[in-house]
């Protein structure tokens, strides 16, 4: 027998999911101060962050002020730990908004020095000055609308989505001020304005700044001579999130229990700290607040996540340079994609890889003519969708196309709906899910006339879009075993109350947990009889406190652990006796993380795995995930090195030992690894080689 380990023990190391979450949106603000990441991807950098927090607070506070409100002493307990973890959370935020103003400062100073100029509305020219009052005129009049604040009770039914101005006015001899306010229409006409470059220097201004000069415009004939105004924003609560980690009796039990907050309530209100009082107590009385939301002074701006898109004034010097999709030679032979999976199995890594061979190998198979059935999970779909227009051709040209389509992909229900209509109308069978189950699984059943059918196990979505910047690994194969069950899939989403056993994959809520708690419990098994042991996974999330508890287990009776690792993790790396052998690396670079992928050494037989599943409880209790053993050796030997770089990159990767410093690691070499570009090379010196 191994180590025993105790409840008390793993709940002392457990870190906290939403703690860990600030850690790792800390490491994404790291990113904007590295000297060595372009100036213009340094911005972007800060503008996911602050995306992120609004995201955040919106969804994953809201839950936490909804249970630390509950008044059902039945979750006392919880309760107690919300309003803890509450304070907490401001702690850091306040923490880290500070370093975030002085990376804005430091960025902004260098875009200067580039000849990149961000002006106010008092550091304009002549010429300046006529071509803005000329694009109010022109571009922004029609959008702007002011509301005195006297009428308005409350901002409930505003939108969070923006940036608004209060406005402070005065009639030359008066004493008595006017407050207006003011939503910027950033949606309608963006929120940097370029204006005309000079002497080789490119000059914009914040949306915030051209409305402030144009004050005297906006308020003309009402006699005001002195205008001030200063930003705030606000994040709502967007009511208790759906795919949560609470179970089902907690919710029902704080949805009773709460009075107070509604759905569109603020919880986080961050403004000018320049604002003058009698103008922010004007501001904070339309707000509905209590004592456990978030009040915080900032800068003169706000919403920065509009630095994602901020104007590159054609500098592509201060960008990443390019890494085109590579296109795999194996692949674009010229010969039927069916039959060259069929023949063996073959992979995708994008967007290393082009995306364009699995939209070829379904428009293939939307004209062959021995192609019966074609079946695919949709999660989020991009704009202009070829993956659906594939489908679409399918339909016509007489396939049974099905397509089990997750309605409730946050922030892209209306797309989704959009295109479901769409492909409904071609003849296509549309399911909406199960119910009280998100499916998250990415897989596609092409089914053949001689039965040689074949499949595809993706980590991410078949979206063209998220390919292009989302790291995520493709298996197609004709593999008998792994084609039928998932097909097998299908049967269990479209009749979710008929018994369906799964011989190859690991499928959730099925069996999925128990299976990796078999595959940890034999690497301690083998640890202990002295065969080869090891667990090297890449995932996004680890916070089940049942994988986590498993993991320590395996990490005390010397199993080594060695994960890559992206988003949220409440395993402590630090803990004597619990974790000695467990290295995490955190990878933060211009490619999101998304892959998810398994290897058990398996007393030397090395077992593999991909899938959809993050090691959760969402993902492995409340979602339909699909996670795939690899067999192909070549495949294996790719996912190895994959895993291999992630643990050696020094450049992006950051310590993540539970304590929130992400430390950079220290190394002898004289060049830093990036696991990132190491791969992009690799890939391609291999193809140039085929």
């Amino acid at each position: 027998m191994g180590k025993a380990i105790t409840k008390k023990n793993v709940m002392a190391a457990y870190l906290d999911r939403d703690l860990s979450w600030m850690y790792f949106n800390r490491r994404i603000l790291q990113e904007a101060t590295k000297i060595h990441i372009p100036l213009l991807e340094r911005l972007s950098f800060l503008g996911i962050y602050s995306n992120n927090l609004d995201e955040f607070f919106r969804v994953r506070m809201a839950t936490q002020s909804r249970i630390a409100e509950c008044e059902d002493h039945r979750v006392q307990k919880e309760r107690e730990h919300a309003k803890q973890l509450i304070k907490q959370i401001n702690k850091l935020n306040n923490k880290y908004a500070k370093e975030y103003e002085e990376a804005i400062h430091e960025v902004t100073r260098q875009l200067r020095a580039e000849r990149i100029y961000l002006l106010k509305d008092n550091e304009l020219d002549e010429d300046q000055q006529a071509f803005v009052c000329d694009f109010f005129r022109q571009k922004l009049s029609g959008y702007v609308s002011p509301v005195w604040i006297s009428a308005v009770k409350q901002l409930a039914d505003e939108t969070d989505e923006n940036i608004y101005l209060a406005v402070k006015m005065q009639a030359e001899g008066k004493r008595r001020s006017e407050y207006a306010l003011i939503e910027l229409p950033v949606s309608t006409c963006g929120r940097f304005i370029r204006l005309p470059d000079k002497d080789g220097n490119n000059y914009l201004m914040y949306l915030d700044d051209v409305i402030r000069f144009c004050l005297p415009v906006i308020f003309s004939g009402l006699e005001f001579t002195h205008f001030e105004a200063y930003a705030f924003k606000f994040t709502k609560d967007a009511e208790m999130e759906i795919d949560n980690d609470l179970r089902n009796g907690m919710l029902q039990k704080i949805s009773k229990g709460v009075k107070s907050r509604r759905k569109g309530d603020a919880l986080r209100v961050i403004y000018d700290a320049a604002m003058p009082k009698d103008l922010h107590k004007r501001v904070m009385n339309m707000l509905n607040l209590d004592k456990l939301d978030t009040v915080l002074a900032g800068g003169r701006y706000h919403n920065h996540k509009d630095l994602m898109s901020f104007p590159d004034c054609g500098r592509r010097d201060l960008k990443y340079p390019a890494w085109p999709p590579l296109i795999r030679k194996e692949l674009n032979t010229g010969e039927s994609m069916l039959k060259l999976i069929q023949q063996g199995d073959r992979f995708i890594h994008v967007p290393y890889h082009s995306f364009d061979h699995y939209i070829r190998l379904l428009q293939e198979a939307a004209i062959h003519k021995e192609v019966k059935s074609i079946k695919t999970t949709l999660y989020r779909l991009a704009k202009d969708s070829k993956v659906v227009r594939a489908l679409i051709c399918a339909a016509r040209n007489g396939k049974k196309v099905t397509v089990v389509i997750e309605l409730l992909a946050r922030f892209d229900e209306a797309s989704n709906i959009s295109w479901s209509k769409k492909m409904q109308d071609a003849g296509i069978h549309v399911i909406f899910g199960v119910e009280n189950l998100k499916v998250h699984s990415k897989i596609t059943h092409i089914g053949m006339k001689n039965g040689a059918d074949i499949a595809c196990i993706s980590t991410g979505n078949f979206h063209e879009g998220n390919a292009k910047v989302y790291t995520d690994y493709m298996l197609m194969t004709a593999a008998r075993g792994i084609v039928r069950d998932v097909n097998s899939v299908f049967t269990f989403i479209e009749k979710p109350y008929m018994p369906v056993t799964f011989k190859e994959l690991l499928v959730s809520p099925n069996e999925m947990k128990k299976k990796f708690i078999r595959l940890i419990d034999a690497e301690i098994k083998n640890k202990l009889a002295g065969k080869p042991a090891y667990i090297r996974m890449k995932i996004n999330h680890i916070t089940d406190l049942t994988m986590v508890t498993k993991l320590y287990e395996a990490s005390s009776n010397g199993v080594p652990i060695d994960i890559v690792l992206r988003g949220n993790c409440s395993l402590k790396t630090s803990i004597p006796g619990l974790s000695d052998t467990m290295h995490i690396n955190g990878i933060i670079d211009r490619y999101l993380e998304h892959s998810r992928i398994f290897i058990f050494a398996a007393g030397g037989e090395e077992k593999c795995f991909i899938g959809s599943a993050d090691w959760m409880p969402r993902n492995l209790d409340n979602r339909v995930e699909v996670v795939t053993p690899v067999y192909d050796p070549v495949i294996k030997a790719d996912l190895a090195r994959v895993i291999d770089y992630g643990l050696r990159d020094t450049l992006q990767g950051r310590i993540v030992d539970g304590t929130g410093e992400n430390c950079s690691w220290t190394t002898s070499e004289e060049t830093p690894f990036r696991s990132q570009e190491e791969l992009y090379k690799y890939y391609k010196e291999k193809e140039e080689n085929v």
